[in-house]
């Protein structure tokens, strides 16, 4: 197939149909590869979260036992710094790494970064550092989309594909919830939404969750309880805890981008000792707060206890379990956040529930809150308000909450957006990527304007085109190119990225005809 599949002659349409089924059973294919790759790094990752409670309990008030296990972790951080520098695309989460992949601005190893971020992530677990499943798993899936794409000898741009059909199959192996890997995979991977995109998805995100499910069983990685609707007189708690979220989601993100900062202090040629401080934190945190370990399973068997926790109980696990979180994880050591950040949007949600309590909230509906309050805190921080709506939907398995949980994600995307504190996977993206904040305004223009967008899409005929070199029509002017979460001034010789956002103006009443003719060059398209 190639660019003459989208005329219009029979044989281009007929050429351009056969590519969309291909795309089903590529995408099916991918979902069996990657989930099958992610069910290994779950078995991986229970087993050594065992190991390391039972290692842990037995040793607690030996001292020599205390002595052996800093020891070993001595052992695991030197194994996890050699692999970090065999291959270094592998630090942080995974998640941005994937993005950039998406975008065509890197070409990691496949080969290389499967084994070792399996390897990583399995000593970690077993070293009890405080980071997440789930961004590694998405890394796994996507490399697993790139090594089907290899296999079967696809160009770059069916690729990037394939890569975003592996990152469903891992989200949705790594959260045992299908639509979840789907709308994260659509939302934050890869920013459109195309009928051949969503259909090669969804098979990916369905196929790995059936292998999972056959593997591991149909029972969610989180089960949260939702009693019943609330009654509307007690909504104003609910849009209370949106604001509350989108703060506290703002926050969340500036104290993990200073973490990161104070870490990057550290010179260049002593980077490997970025990760003594979570390992040496690691082996303090297991003999003197367990509950902190991991992801956090042990605090969500806190949270769904019969007796439910004090308010100072879950502020002291909140606080402990985010400066744990954030210490780990802006050392760039290979794990994730997203469920550190499910079992923190817990606490929120909980701690808040017992607060309104006091204020006329009944007791019946504190585990509501448990539940509203993964959705506000993850769409706060992630700025994924549909993706958080359908998370909490999968791990309720009820529709009870739909109005609810939509109020508390909207409410707090809105609120976290408004403060300015970038979204967190953006922000690492940014980094990644080497991205720049513009220096100044853009240029006043003369006469009557009228403002417009497009987004380039991957394969686009604006991708890799620079500025002066797109044929714009009469009258438009590209003000800036949002990149990445951050704005960029471009100059004539500025290289146009897929999922850029350009921000343009054109002369008053010409706008419907100049983004009709920006959005065909910016249309989506796939080269084989």
């Amino acid at each position: 197939m190639n660019d003459q599949a989208t005329t219009g002659d029979p044989v281009s349409r007929r050429l351009s149909r056969r590519f969309q089924v291909s795309l089903v059973w590529e995408g099916a294919l991918v979902g069996l590869v990657g989930g099958g790759v992610v069910t290994l790094y779950r078995l991986a990752l229970s087993g050594a979260e065992r190991l390391l409670r039972s290692l842990t309990g037995d040793l607690a008030g030996s001292l020599l036992g205390m002595l052996g296990w800093f020891t070993l972790l001595g052992v695991l951080y030197a194994v996890v710094s050699a692999l970090l520098r065999w291959e270094p695309a592998t630090s942080g989460s995974g998640i941005p790494q994937v993005d950039a992949e998406v975008l065509g601005r890197l070409d990691a190893p496949w080969a290389r970064v499967i084994p070792a971020k399996f390897v990583e992530g399995t000593l970690l677990a077993l070293s009890g550092l405080s980071l997440g499943r789930e961004g590694p798993s998405v890394q796994l899936g996507g490399m697993s989309g790139k090594a089907v794409s290899r296999a079967l000898r696809r160009r770059r741009g069916e690729e990037r594909l394939l890569v975003t059909c592996g990152a469903a199959a891992g989200m949705s192996a790594a959260f045992h919830a299908p639509l979840t890997g789907v709308l994260f995979a659509l939302e934050e991977i890869h920013k459109e939404f195309t009928a051949p995109l969503i259909i090669s998805v969804m098979c990916s995100a369905v196929a790995s969750d059936f292998l999972v499910s056959q593997v591991i069983g149909v029972e969610p990685v989180l089960s949260l309880a939702f009693i019943t609707n609330l009654p509307h007189v007690d909504y104003l708690f609910v849009v209370a805890l949106g604001l509350v979220c989108g703060l506290l989601g703002a926050l969340h993100n500036r104290g993990m981008f200073v973490t990161q900062r104070l870490y990057a202090l550290i010179p260049e040629r002593l980077g490997a000792l970025r990760l003594v401080v979570p390992f040496a934190l690691a082996g303090v945190v297991a003999f003197s707060w367990p509950e902190l370990m991991c992801g956090g399973d042990a605090i969500v068997d806190v949270l769904q206890a019969s007796a439910f926790p004090s308010l100072a109980a879950l502020l002291a696990l909140l606080l402990g379990k985010y400066a744990f979180t954030a210490v780990c994880f802006g050392s760039g050591a290979p794990g994730g956040t997203l469920f550190p950040l499910v079992v923190l949007g817990g606490l929120v949600g909980g701690a808040f529930s017992v607060v309104a309590m006091r204020l006329g909230l009944p007791p019946l509906f504190c585990p509501n809150f448990v539940a509203l309050g993964v959705a506000g805190l993850f769409a706060g921080v992630v700025r994924a308000p549909v993706t958080a709506v359908v998370l909490v939907f999968e791990l309720t398995g009820s529709l009870d909450a739909l109005l609810s949980v939509t109020i508390v994600s909207i409410l707090a995307y809105v609120v976290s957006s408004l403060t300015g504190v970038d979204a967190f996977y953006e922000h690492l993206l940014s980094g990644l990527l080497g991205s720049t904040r513009p220096t100044g305004a853009a240029e006043a223009v003369e006469g009557e304007k009228d403002l417009g967008s497009v987004r380039v899409g991957a394969g686009s005929r604006l991708e890799g085109m620079r500025v002066k070199d797109v044929p714009w029509p009469d009258g438009v002017r590209v003000l800036i190119v949002e990149r990445a979460g951050q704005r960029l001034v471009p100059t004539g010789d500025t290289v146009l990225l897929a999922s850029d956002e350009l921000l343009f103006i054109a002369a008053s009443g010409t706008l419907g005809d100049a983004s009709l003719k920006l959005s065909l060059m910016g249309e989506q398209r796939v080269r084989e």
